[in-house]
């Protein structure tokens, strides 16, 4: 069985005393790539240095929403720069947030942030990781004025309705899967997983954060993927074995991961 974690912060320094761990842990379960997301300039630093050090670990660079306020055309040029590093693979992690901060003045420079990461993921060729949080409708719609059907990527941790979804899906994007897909109260996600089918979806762990069930209270880690991928399999009705293969291949396919990145 082979897995692709598509979404982690394995940078994030709860795995600085372990990580050599953690990633010997992540290859036992299968786990043949990590893809880690910054959230910040130096978040997405630290992203290329760890997969610069790591075979089967790879980079995303980008701005998430809670840190929009440092968005500007200094930081976009910087972006721009990271983004030519061999090994980042995709623009992430970015969206909106209306969960932490609802002032409109912080809305309108997520959004200012957002679309211009967006097009700079058009204008660059990359595939992009998309966060929402209580803003699926702002995040849609946005997608859809930019023509991200023309950039592809993932929504990550995918939290909507089975018409967002399909909104999502319509523009060519793939739902992530995570450990909140686990929980005793996710059943209307289950239902929504259902009617999407394993065509659409990945698995991803969101580590450190959001463990699966069975782990609820520990670290998140690579390695939890596999847990996510066995509750999805019985969701679906799938043996384990098929679905870390599609969900693998989905992986790659969503986030146009070259061959070049398979091989480092």
């Amino acid at each position: 069985m082979r897995l692709f974690d598509t979404h982690s912060h394995y940078h994030d320094p709860k795995f600085d005393e372990d990580r050599a761990g953690s990633l010997d842990r992540a290859r036992t379960a299968g786990v043949e790539l990590i893809l880690t997301l910054g959230d910040t300039l130096a978040a997405s630093r630290a992203a290329i240095a760890l997969a610069r050090a790591h075979r089967g670990v790879m980079a995303a660079a980008g701005i998430h929403p809670c840190n929009a306020r440092c968005w500007d055309g200094e930081v976009e040029a910087e972006l721009e720069r990271l983004l030519a590093d061999p090994d980042v693979v995709v623009l992430g992690e970015i969206g909106l947030d209306y969960y932490w901060d609802k002032a409109p003045d912080f809305i309108a420079i997520q959004h200012e942030a957002f679309r211009a990461q967006l097009r700079m993921a058009r204008r660059l060729g990359f595939a992009v990781s998309i966060h929402a949080r209580d803003s699926n409708d702002d995040v849609l719609a946005i997608l859809a004025e930019e023509h991200a059907e023309e950039i592809g990527g993932v929504l990550h941790c995918f939290n909507g309705s089975y018409e967002q979804a399909r909104r999502g899906l319509d523009l060519g994007f793939h739902i992530g899967v995570g450990g909140t897909s686990t929980f005793p109260k996710a059943g209307d996600l289950r239902d929504v997983i259902r009617k999407v089918g394993v065509e659409h979806l990945v698995v991803e762990t969101d580590a450190p954060y959001l463990a699966p069930q069975a782990m609820r209270g520990k670290r998140n880690e690579p390695a939890f993927v596999a847990e996510t991928a066995r509750a999805l399999a019985a969701t679906l009705g799938l043996a384990p074995e098929e679905l870390a293969e599609k969900t693998f291949e989905n992986g790659l396919r969503a986030l146009k991961i070259p061959a070049r990145a398979l091989q480092s």
